[in-house]
């Protein structure tokens, strides 16, 4: 594990998936079917529980233009800017399920932010950082 910063905030269009964890990949696939992989786009999950303890799953992409929410009517968050708790784990898909352990590692943390979420920033088609806030 090491600490990772995010120096800036990140506009981000999501894609929330119907069901956690059975509607993640759909929730992708339709996200990139809007927005295919390109060297520009970063590549996001963002998750957290509701208050039914249910987890809510976003698939997100990073806006590059100011005026592309409008065009194509996603819903938006922003990626907070701050200190997180990371760890990256490469070759995800040969075991995904080696995501949600890394993040139950994570989550044990003593200082993560109660109000934050766990977040997954894809650094290519094989590797992703899996990373949760932490109070300074």
């Amino acid at each position: 594990m090491e600490e990772y910063i995010l120096n800036e905030d990140i506009k981000v269009m999501c894609i929330t998936a119907e069901s956690f964890p059975n509607g993640v990949l759909a929730a992708h696939q339709k996200l990139h079917a809007l927005f295919p992989p390109g060297k520009q786009r970063r590549y996001f999950g963002i998750s957290r529980p509701n208050g039914k303890r249910e987890i809510i799953y976003k698939a997100a992409v990073e806006e590059i233009a100011d005026d592309e929410i409008g065009k194509f009517g996603v819903e938006t968050f922003i990626i907070k800017k701050g200190t997180f708790i990371s760890e990256l784990v490469p070759n995800f898909m040969i075991d995904v399920s080696r995501i949600g352990k890394t993040f139950e590692k994570l989550l044990k943390q003593p200082n993560i932010d109660p109000n934050g979420y766990c977040l997954e920033m894809y650094i290519n088609k094989t590797d992703v950082r899996l990373m949760v806030g932490i109070k300074k």
